[in-house]
């Protein structure tokens, strides 16, 4: 019966991936996974699949390693497009390990235990298709050379890279999704400006003084949570229409270093700037939805920072607004606020 229910799973990924969707992320999580899958073995051409991987017969384009104990890459069969190799204990990728796997549109390593050392110049250069790579939790201290301008989204938080250079990057006009949280990158100098597709940019936890330079302008979420910026350039989002959603939290900003109007842009939505040292609101646009100023140095409830006339057509669309662990009270809100604040379910002081 488990076995029946797995073909037929299956059988519907194709038709899932279509649409776009993570066709094989049920299977993720799995337990005990040499007990239902260790006889899917696909006969089909483009090379048999290894003893230790599963292969199944209804969908052979997939190749399932991952959580096997593996230290090496496999002999990866020419037709698999999907390959799982996470939750091992691979070290290496050799310039050879990937030579057949040309087909390749989805490549997950994560959480193994890779060095930049070991990973050859060539190793991902014939992967011409490749859409997705999760690099996350390994040893690396660079991202890797040579990787294919075809990527779509690149994951390669917690490990311990220092320095991104503008070649990393170069030529990547697909790439949508960056993740390089939790490492302890210091600067990335221009290596975002040819990100002409980026929507999605993670670099929270690491050591920045600065907001990077030469944004790509269709960012949509940029996260800097728990770096070391004191202040933000002129017009930092001058050139970020579609930008919705700034994670701030725990840096180190002040009043001095956000230039006025910063945040009064029409296209924002949500705002984090928690965990920092400002004494004052910043002044939003009225189109903002939610904001985080929780535990700064805050002294007064400033209604202008919200609305710039208070009268009943003019109005916030504030919904969300966390204000504990400042130095105002609930007293400190004037009446006013009910007007300018009249769409907020939510404001914690």
């Amino acid at each position: 019966m488990r076995l029946e229910t797995v073909i037929l799973l299956s059988a519907l990924l194709p038709l899932c991936a279509s649409h776009g969707w993570d066709p094989l992320g049920w299977l993720f999580h799995r337990q005990g996974h040499a007990q239902y899958f260790g006889s899917l073995q696909a006969d089909t051409p483009g090379g048999e699949c290894p003893e230790e991987c599963d292969c199944p017969p209804t969908f052979p384009v997939a190749m399932y390693c991952d959580g096997r104990g593996l230290t090496a890459i496999p002999s990866i069969p020419s037709r698999i497009k999907y390959l799982y190799l996470q939750n091992n204990a691979i070290s290496a990728v050799p310039n050879l390990a990937l030579v057949n796997a040309t087909n390749l549109v989805w490549l997950l390593l994560h959480h193994n235990q890779l060095t930049s050392e070991a990973i050859g110049m060539k190793a991902f250069s014939k992967l011409e298709g490749l859409e997705r790579l999760f690099l996350h939790h390994n040893n690396l201290t660079s991202i890797p050379p040579n990787l294919p301008r075809s990527l779509r989204d690149l994951k390669i938080n917690h490990n311990r890279i220092e320095k991104v250079l503008p070649t990393d990057l170069e030529g990547m006009d697909n790439l949508t999704i960056l993740h390089l949280h939790d490492n302890a990158v210091t600067d990335l100098g221009t290596s975002l400006k040819s990100l002409k597709s980026l929507t999605q940019l993670d670099m929270s936890n690491n050591k920045l003084i600065k907001v990077p330079d030469a944004l790509p302008e269709h960012l949509h979420q940029f996260y800097l949570e728990f770096n070391f910026i004191n202040s933000l350039p002129d017009d930092f989002l001058g050139g970020l229409a579609q930008l919705q959603y700034i994670r701030m939290s725990h840096n180190q900003l002040t009043d001095k270093g956000i230039p006025s109007n910063t945040f009064n842009v029409t296209g924002l939505v949500e705002l984090d700037l928690s965990y920092n040292k400002l004494e004052r609101i910043p002044i939003v646009s009225t189109r903002l939805q939610h904001l985080y100023l929780q535990a700064n140095q805050i002294k007064e409830f400033s209604l202008g920072s919200f609305c710039s006339i208070v009268d009943v057509t003019n109005f916030s669309n504030l919904q969300t607004l966390r204000l504990e662990g400042n130095e105002i009270s609930k007293e400190d809100i004037p009446s006013e606020s009910a007007l300018c604040l009249r769409r907020a379910s939510s404001i914690q002081i």
